[in-house]
């Protein structure tokens, strides 16, 4: 980052892919690099790389900045219900499913996760 070969674009699409691959704490590092710390992509994937690494009460404290910036980021609704479903809470989940809903319909990928994930939790 500091020789400026890597976009701010560069470092948030690496530390997903970190992410995605179970890297949690290597793509929070990464992911911190980025100087737009207000994108809520990048907040979306530090949450989730929290909460994955066991730290879910900061991953939800992350996906809930996100939200506060674009509150239709339904990928971070569905991470943020996980969340609640990890804590007990498959109440607060279901209105994140809701708030999907409203957003795209029963028929988008993050409705399906989450619905999923609720029904694995009851």
């Amino acid at each position: 980052k500091e020789s400026g070969l890597l976009t701010d674009e560069d470092l948030y699409q690496q530390g997903r892919a970190l992410a995605r691959q179970g890297h949690y704490d290597w793509a929070i590092e990464l992911l911190a690099l980025v100087q737009n710390q207000r994108d809520p992509r990048v907040l979306n994937y530090t949450g989730y790389s929290h909460r994955k690494a066991g730290r879910l009460d900061i991953g939800i404290t992350y996906y809930r900045q996100a939200l506060a910036i674009d509150p239709n980021f339904n990928l971070a609704r569905e991470y943020l219900g996980e969340g609640y479903i990890a804590a007990g809470r498959v109440d607060l989940a279901m209105n994140e499913l809701s708030a999907i809903e409203k957003s795209c319909g029963k028929t988008c990928d993050e409705y399906k996760e989450l619905s999923a994930a609720i029904s694995a939790a009851n």
